[in-house]
């Protein structure tokens, strides 16, 4: 096979340090070396797909399980920074009589030929550069939500995967749901008429992450140095390196990006936009905690559609005290549409149950699906149009989160009085500024205590991921990166 690229890992850091003086983030182009190792020919039937997981502490176990059982498919690398868990589910594996290669470094793993596809569980900051890099090696992907851990390289993702001719499915495995699928398509139908209003709800218990007040050491079993990759690699200041690297900007998107960007993956279906909208507002804070995340536990998101999207983040329960956690018509962690007719609810990943204006159940949804199923077909079709979750839904969703949470960053600290005059240009979130309220009075939260952030309204340009007139929010799509860590910012 003709090799477009050197594939080792030595020539890739080499070159990769050759660009570095010349790297300017949205001007000139850096290229990577990788072979395309694997070929273009529709899998047959009856072949095998060898498929590698990256990243396999948690999620990635979860990948593992359900990789195993899908007839045609055999796992046969893993890749983690973490010795210990690498080695661990090495020995799982055997118990099944599945024997794998192991590898710490992806670019080694990319560089084997004997491997098809990879499904990658890694933190967020490694999702799209992780993914570029496979889509260059030749391999076919399934990345984890969100995809990437900024817009610019999410459209990154897109251009590899198109360019490469790779099948990369979004880990929004919701769109695999039968259920979901029929839901969407009745409701387009018109059944309660036209759509005036989506909303998502991520109502999730957090608890503080704690307080430390030096650096904490990294356990010798994990490569710090691979496992912050494109993110500063900056001392670990938070109790624990693993999980909580969600709620801290360097690495993590809040739980807007962690949990909620299934919903508002949903919602955004729902609707049928396919593009960024018109404007994006948020405000929230970081309620009755005082600890190392950065990120909100309490967020209100605003997109300007046609038809707007709002989406409600909430970390605490439902009161001091309390267990459990708010809902709205039912749901906690769901999707709310809106019609002239009615309204459907998603309170789950697979169900939803339309009713009438006057609260009367109408239709019920209920069938699930297998995502990574659904990519394994793709892979063997060679086309992108049979994926559920194809990675250009999966940036435009994940950007959604992304730039909320721009907005909310560069907000301005206000006052209790200017609380609720924040959330008087739109009726909807009138009603939602109500609800907040009191669920703050509720779990004893005093704002003249604590931070509320409220971010400007920004406006994007028509069609493009880019924002008008804001330099602070337009160098927050992207990021600086770590060499030889970096996502190019055009793919060549």
């Amino acid at each position: 096979m003709k090799k477009i690229y050197s594939i080792s890992r030595r020539n890739f850091i080499k070159s990769t340090l050759m660009s570095a003086g010349a790297f300017c983030i949205g001007s000139n182009t850096i290229t990577t070396s990788f072979a395309r190792t694997s070929t273009d020919k529709i899998i047959g039937a009856n072949e095998d797909i060898r498929v590698a997981v990256i990243g396999i502490r948690s999620q990635g176990n979860g990948h593992i399980q359900t990789l195993r059982k899908i007839p045609g498919v055999r796992i046969v690398a893993l890749c983690d920074v973490d010795s210990n868990v690498l080695n661990q589910r090495a020995e799982e594996l055997a118990k099944h009589n599945i024997k794998v290669k192991k590898y710490t470094d992806m670019r080694a793993l990319f560089d084997d030929p004997e491997i098809d596809a990879v499904s990658m569980a890694t933190p967020n900051h490694w999702h799209s550069l992780g993914t570029i890099w496979a889509c260059q090696a030749g391999k076919d992907v399934y990345v984890e939500k969100p995809v990437s851990h900024n817009v610019a390289e999410g459209r990154r993702m897109v251009e590899a995967a198109r360019k490469y001719k790779r099948i990369v499915q979004a880990g929004t495995q919701c769109r695999s749901s039968k259920g979901l699928q029929e839901a969407v398509e009745w409701i387009k139908e018109g059944n309660l008429g036209a759509i005036k209003l989506a909303r998502g709800l991520c109502y999730k218990r957090r608890n503080s992450i704690g307080k430390v007040y030096i650096s904490q050491s990294i356990p010798k079993n994990i490569d710090y140095n691979l496992w912050c990759g494109p993110a500063a690699m900056s001392p670990l200041t938070r109790k624990n390196l693993h999980y909580d690297w969600h709620w801290v900007w360097n690495t993590g998107a809040g739980d807007l990006g962690n949990q909620g960007i299934h919903q508002m993956d949903i919602a955004r279906w729902f609707l049928g936009e396919t593009t960024l909208p018109q404007k994006v507002w948020s405000m929230g804070g970081r309620y009755g905690y005082i600890d190392d995340a950065e990120t909100p536990n309490t967020q209100i998101i605003y997109l300007d559609y046609k038809r707007p999207l709002i989406f409600e983040v909430r970390g605490l329960p439902r009161a001091a005290g309390d267990n459990k956690m708010d809902s709205l018509y039912g749901a906690s962690i769901g999707v709310i549409i809106e019609c002239e007719g009615g309204r459907l609810v998603n309170p789950s990943y697979t169900s939803a149950t339309a009713y009438s204006n006057d609260g009367k159940e109408i239709k019920k949804f209920n069938a699930g699906g297998n995502h990574h199923e659904n990519w394994i077909k793709a892979i063997r079709s060679r086309k992108s149009s049979d994926l559920n979750g194809d990675i250009l839904e999966g940036h435009i969703s994940s950007a959604l989160c992304h730039i909320g949470n721009i907005s909310y960053r560069l907000g301005s600290l206000i006052t209790p009085e200017k609380f609720k005059d924040t959330l008087q240009f739109n009726s909807a979130l009138q009603e939602v500024s109500e609800r907040l309220s009191k669920h703050l009075e509720a779990n004893k939260i005093d704002l003249n205590k604590e931070k509320t952030y409220s971010g400007d309204l920004l406006e994007l340009h028509e069609g493009e991921e880019l924002f008008v007139g804001n330099s602070k929010a337009n160098q927050l799509l992207t990021r600086e990166y770590r060499y030889p860590f970096v996502v190019p910012p055009t793919i060549i």
